[in-house]
């Protein structure tokens, strides 16, 4: 008689907690974009002690980058990145965010931003949370639209920027 009741009990927890688990994931969906959304968007500072939009690239393809310093990947991938803001960038912006990590270390482990690259701060992580950025490296592409047509987990080369890039800019 005892053990009924507390299957009972557990199974009536268990229905309340699942309807509640979907409840919440129903209610923070929208707040999340992903590949065919409109691309969120954000104001970071950034390395220069500004501002940058998203919006200030309106009408241009624009790369997205997610990455950390002591990221091995993102290190690995970093010289390929280089070599598409040096060749490319330009035209297609690419915006490097960085999430956690403060100005004085980005400039430590990149010796000042020799590469001339546009970094961004995303201290509380919001921005990566809209992106639904579970690590890094994470790129993301955007069209002159602002839709956001790639997302792409792990080191990437210049090839495949540049490729995303013009496939997209239309």
């Amino acid at each position: 008689m005892m053990n009924q009741r507390v299957i009972k009990l557990l199974v009536l927890i268990l229905i309340i907690g699942m309807f509640g688990f979907f409840g919440y994931s129903l209610v923070t969906k929208g707040k999340n974009t992903d590949v065919g959304d409109q691309a969120y968007h954000f104001k970071l500072p950034n390395y220069d002690g500004g501002t940058t939009n998203l919006t200030d690239y309106k009408g241009k393809v624009v790369l997205v980058n997610y990455f950390a310093s002591w990221c091995a990947p993102c290190k690995e991938e970093f010289p390929e990145l280089a070599a598409f803001q040096k060749d490319y960038g330009t035209k297609y912006p690419l915006l490097m965010i960085n999430r956690g990590e403060t100005i004085d270390r980005i400039k430590k482990v990149t010796n000042n931003n020799k590469e001339g690259m546009l970094y961004l701060f995303d201290y509380n992580a919001k921005v990566a949370k809209r992106f639904n950025v579970s690590g890094q490296p994470e790129t993301f592409v955007i069209d002159n639209q602002g839709i956001i047509r790639e997302h792409y987990n792990g080191p990437i080369t210049e090839m495949q920027l540049y490729n995303w890039a013009k496939k997209y800019d239309k």
